[in-house]
């Protein structure tokens, strides 16, 4: 039986399990290792099943280790044994060839913080080194020690399962013994990477190089290094202009036209809003890009819409004949490009929605969708 254990701030160190690894200060860290429920008196090992499954909770100074029949305190010495366990066998470090030269780009990582990774597109060359380095006076025993590049995709109402798109192995050392620091270079040649690194409300995908050192007891040692992948279009051969009318019979008739269909993500939104016919007291009118991603397919499709921009385009009553321009850019948004059922996970459309108020604040709205892609900087 699997067990969570949580460590509170008693634990202001650098801790690392089998596949995680922790820089302090720390709140809160949740591990998951095998805890044996051993009967008092008995000396029997009975794996726990149910609702009544060890929880490690760290006071100021004590642990108590709670299996729901019998509460057992540690002494500071078994805390302190207990500490040392969490430490990690080695030191794994990715650094990557063209590190000090390629472009760095900010991400956020599953706990809020910002970290600089590098950016990829793809078919391109991703190759650097790998240095393992034991605590000093320890071996480690492995079993081989490999380095994979995953494009994952990972489903929040399924957190944990990652469905790999992309996966390639690299060996790098046969079953041996590590005493001191050693390095490993390797080299994954025009990696065709599809789809663009994308974390939303429901759903993440992303790149991460992954390295495993084997082990029979104690576990594997795994470390991981994401970067970011970014991939580009050329402006499409084809872009209609879009041009529609729209209203309510005998009270509103207007006629909206915006420049283009496709935009990239620096672009600017130029349009018109034409009044043909106005018998409602209009109090205000917005323009808002609208996001939606859709995850999951038939029954179980999850769907989040964001509104990431409004923009006013009238203040007061128009009247009949009226024009009002539109003018929008997109660059101060945190837009990403349009995706199209990723690896039938997700997708993600974006429309613009006019929207018109009245004085009795009723809503009036139309919305479109466009596609918004990412062209190469020049």
């Amino acid at each position: 039986m699997k067990s969570s254990i949580q460590i509170s701030k008693a634990f202001e160190t650098q801790l690392s399990s089998n596949s995680r690894e922790v820089n302090g200060p720390i709140q809160h860290v949740y591990w998951t290792i095998d805890v044996p429920n051993q009967r008092a008196g008995t000396g029997h090992h009975e794996w726990l099943s149910g609702p009544n499954y060890p929880v490690f909770r760290v006071g100021d100074n004590e642990l108590c280790i709670s299996t729901g029949r019998h509460q057992t305190l540690l002494s500071d010495s078994q805390l302190s044994n207990l500490k040392k366990s969490f430490k990690p066998a080695c030191n794994i470090l990715i650094t990557f060839s063209d590190a000090k030269t390629r472009k760095q780009v900010p991400m956020k990582k599953e706990n809020g913080q910002m970290v600089m990774v590098p950016l990829f597109q793809s078919q391109e060359n991703i190759a650097g080194k790998i240095s393992i380095e034991p605590l000093q006076g320890k071996k480690i025993e492995h079993n081989g020690v490999k380095v994979e590049l995953l494009g994952q995709i990972e489903m929040y109402f399924d957190r944990g399962n990652f469905y790999d798109f992309t996966s390639l192995v690299r060996e790098l050392d046969v079953p041996g013994d590590i005493y001191e620091r050693k390095t490993y270079p390797f080299e994954f040649s025009t990696v065709e990477m599809p789809y663009e690194t994308y974390s939303g409300v429901n759903v993440r995908l992303r790149y991460v190089l992954k390295v495993t050192v084997s082990r029979n007891y104690g576990g594997s040692i795994v470390e991981y290094q994401d970067f970011t992948v970014r991939n580009y279009s050329p402006p499409p051969s084809i872009n209609n202009s879009i041009k529609m009318e729209v209203g309510i019979e005998d009270c509103l008739h207007i006629e909206f036209e915006y420049n283009k269909s496709k935009y990239h993500l620096k672009d600017v939104i130029i349009g018109k809003i034409y009044f043909l016919l106005v018998r409602i007291k209009i109090k205000n009118m917005d323009l808002e890009i609208r996001r939606r991603e859709s995850t999951g397919s038939g029954a179980n499709t999850h769907v989040e819409t964001e509104t990431l921009a409004k923009y006013e385009l009238m203040d007061g009553a128009p009247v009949r004949g009226e024009s009002i321009p539109i003018r929008l850019f997109l660059s101060p948004y945190e837009l990403t490009p349009t995706h199209r059922n990723i690896n039938n996970k997700f997708s993600v459309k974006y429309y613009l929605n006019l929207v018109l108020v009245d004085e009795e604040d009723r809503r009036y709205f139309k919305q479109q969708e466009i596609t918004i892609y990412r062209l190469q900087d020049s």
